[in-house]
């Protein structure tokens, strides 16, 4: 029996639409469980898909340190994620949990 090959995964490359890019961080968001390093790391994927450079000249930020804020190594600042939600055309909102 031959040998299975297999290539790396990245959603980046399926995301290609603002709707998709959108329900996607939203289902990342929903699975997150507080972590804000997971929703970092989607928002980076979103970032890739829209073309990392242009996400950071539109945000104002280096190319070098939205790939750091955004690698899920470490937890961004609010500021640079509203800059970035601001870049790639997405609005956070927020909505009432029911118990």
């Amino acid at each position: 029996m031959g040998k299975t090959k297999t290539t790396k995964y990245d959603v980046a490359e399926h995301l290609r639409t603002p709707e998709e890019m959108a329900a996607y961080l939203e289902a990342c968001m929903a699975e997150a469980n507080g972590d804000a390093t997971f929703i970092a790391k989607a928002l980076g994927d979103i970032a890739r898909a829209k073309g990392m450079a242009q996400v950071a000249r539109q945000a104002g930020l280096s190319r070098e340190s939205l790939y750091k804020a955004l690698s899920g190594e470490r937890i961004p600042t609010f500021d640079t994620i509203l800059k970035v939600m601001e870049a790639l055309d997405l609005r956070l909102h927020a909505e009432p949990v029911h118990a």
